[in-house]
């Protein structure tokens, strides 16, 4: 049934848990899964795939905790949403036929500029701050960026979403987190629809992880919902620098 043994299943579930968890409060959820994946035994464009998957359901059960909770709009999202979709497939087509390395080596420069960012500029809290974009011309510049990368390569894609809305529409950090779940969602599931054409998902194990996503994304909306800004900023500081860390390391690998 699985496409792996029944032990490593549980161990991709129990980090398909922990990366809900973490990605419902800051992003960054494929820091976990995706190694965790590799390590399976999966190929890269089978990790990303099946990544993807599992991510969906996360993303998707932090959208809903976030909309029923009143921290967003979802109808006002389905512009934005609609751009995500469409920038993660066209990403997804691009990572079968453009080598990443170009792109992962600009990544960590930018994850520990975000890590800096959040730790040392006083004054971010849920607060809304000065508008430099508009939400509208936010979705029709910075959204399809994000999305591409989202499909592309993947892990980070939320909190490039989250400190966009906080930098540029102003957004407070919790306004700011929960507007990028659907967001994320739509970008997740472009980028899936054309990994499944081209059958590198693995669904049994993905859908198993799903699952857990599911729970570990309940929590985290929870946590980010009740503590705001102190739970969400510590957290975004560890996951941009292990997601920087893990890539420079990739790199000094390879």
């Amino acid at each position: 049934m699985f496409e792996v043994s029944l032990h490593l299943v549980a161990a991709l579930v129990f980090a398909a848990f922990f990366a809900g968890l973490i990605d419902a409060i800051a992003g960054g959820g494929g820091l976990i899964t995706i190694p965790a994946l590799l390590l399976a035994g999966a190929s890269p464009i089978e990790a990303v795939a099946t990544n993807k998957v599992q991510g969906s359901f996360g993303a998707a059960t932090a959208a809903v905790a976030y909309a029923r909770a009143g921290q967003v709009d979802p109808r006002r999202q389905i512009g934005s949403a609609l751009v995500a979709f469409l920038a993660g497939a066209a990403g997804a087509v691009l990572a079968q036929h453009v080598p990443t390395g170009v792109f992962r080596m600009g990544l960590p420069v930018v994850l520990i500029g975000i890590a800096l960012f959040f730790a040392l500029k006083p004054g971010l809290s849920d607060a809304d701050r000065v508008r430099r974009m508009t939400p509208a011309l936010f979705g029709a510049t910075i959204v399809p960026l994000v999305g591409l990368y989202d499909g592309l390569i993947g892990p980070g894609a939320g909190s490039f979403y989250m400190i966009g809305f906080v930098l540029l529409p102003g957004f407070g950090v919790l306004k700011a987190t929960a507007h990028t779940k659907l967001l994320n969602l739509a970008s997740n599931l472009g980028g899936l629809l054309l990994f499944a054409l081209t059958g590198h998902p693995w669904w049994a194990v993905g859908l198993a992880m799903g699952a857990a996503q599911i729970a570990g994304a309940r929590i985290g909306a929870g946590l980010a919902m009740k503590r705001g800004a102190r739970a969400i900023k510590p957290l975004l500081v560890v996951t941009s620098t292990a997601m920087a860390l893990r890539l420079i390391w990739q790199m000094w690998q390879g």
